[in-house]
């Protein structure tokens, strides 16, 4: 029964790759042991990366498991589309839009991205979600917290066989920071693509 969801998805990406661009985009803070949060909130104070993450996601669609939606003080994200998944069909969240499935919220959140003319769909957790799409994704953008906290909640390991780094980043840590970080970008590795399209 899995399988046909699984196709649904890689066509999803592969037929905006071809014809409008819009990628799916995972943005993740990501401790060196892997951690991304503990007891729905992140362990750890880093200020300037909420500006990163502010700075990249502004005026594009955000996807989010409900967990994650509410760690933002439960009220959406301004100045970007939030797009809630819940299995929860009682679940309500005022200005948001609120997805049963992941390929609803995808859906939306493409239609929003070509509304908006811009070319991406950021996906900001939580765990699960960051596991049911880092299949389909077409880039990583990560933070890695040089911090060895307790958690929860680890973001899936990133395969180097699928997935190239591009760009790199050290930063040491500002007035508001707890920690000293790198910010990543991994861009996916095209012979990864062609084995997802070619499993169709």
């Amino acid at each position: 029964m899995s399988e046909p969801r699984a196709r649904s998805r890689i066509e999803f990406v592969s037929q905006p790759r071809a014809r409008s661009r819009i990628e799916i985009v995972l943005l993740a803070a990501v401790a060196d042991n892997g951690v991304i949060g503990r007891g729905g909130t992140l362990p750890w104070r880093l200020k300037s990366d909420m500006r990163h993450f502010r700075a990249i996601t502004w005026g594009k669609p955000v996807v989010a498991g409900r967990a994650t939606f509410l760690s933002f003080t439960s009220k959406p994200l301004p100045g970007r589309t939030n797009i809630v998944l819940s299995r929860d069909h009682s679940f309500a969240a005022p200005g948001a839009v609120v997805a049963s499935s992941l390929d609803a919220a995808l859906q939306t959140a493409r239609g929003d991205a070509l509304r908006r003319a811009v070319g991406a769909i950021m996906v900001v957790g939580g765990a699960d979600i960051y596991a049911q799409t880092i299949a389909i994704a077409d880039r990583l953008l990560i933070t890695r917290v040089h911090l060895q906290p307790q958690g929860d909640v680890k973001f899936p390991a990133i395969d180097p066989d699928a997935w190239r780094e591009t760009e790199r980043s050290e930063h040491r840590p500002g007035s508001d920071d707890e920690a000293s970080f790198t910010t990543l970008v991994y861009e996916r590795r095209t012979a990864s693509v062609a084995s997802a399209q070619g499993t169709r």
